[in-house]
């Protein structure tokens, strides 16, 4: 049995009643929640919208391979809300509902289909929050930091890329 990592996303409409909707389905389908991490508020990331995430992480037990577990949190997403996540032109838009894999145990995995942990989880602070609540010591096998430390790097950038931005209009 493996533990997965999930968070779930969702910027329209009833967006509480929607995470815990998906919530619900995973725990039918994908395998029994261990621990939730509290609902938190963050901005769209990749592209500019009005609407504000709620972001949820969870940690579910499950003997379902990871694509099994893709394919099946996919299905969910296309059963709450079929609409795409991308535009024509493959930028990302709002949405009802978004349901990521961060990561299963210590797995890695990188095909067309999958990548594992996800490859731009340590870039989002809203997906390392909640690991950090549900797992502080997991550590990323790739890049061997914990979610606190990750969450504190992108701090460290984060105020570096806005000293530099406010010297570069001096």
């Amino acid at each position: 049995m493996s533990t997965a990592y999930i968070n779930i996303g969702s910027n329209m409409g009833n967006r509480q009643a929607l995470i815990e909707l998906a919530v619900a389905h995973i725990e039918h389908l994908c395998g029994t929640t261990s621990r939730r991490a509290p609902i938190i508020k963050s901005k769209p990331w990749g592209y500019d919208s009005t609407n504000e995430y709620l972001n949820m992480g969870i940690a579910i037990k499950t003997v379902m391979s990871p694509l099994e577990l893709l394919r099946s949190l996919q299905e969910i997403e296309r059963n709450i809300s079929p609409t795409p996540h991308r535009d024509a032109y493959g930028n990302y838009i709002d949405r009802a509902i978004d349901i990521d894999i961060v990561a299963i145990d210590d797995i890695v995995i990188d095909t067309p289909e999958l990548t594992l942990p996800h490859p731009r989880m340590h870039l989002r602070d809203f997906v390392l929050v909640p690991l950090q609540h549900l797992a502080p010591e997991w550590r990323h096998p790739l890049l061997h930091t914990t979610p606190g430390e990750l969450l504190a790097r992108n701090i460290v950038l984060n105020n570096f890329r806005a000293k530099d931005s406010v010297q570069s209009f001096r």
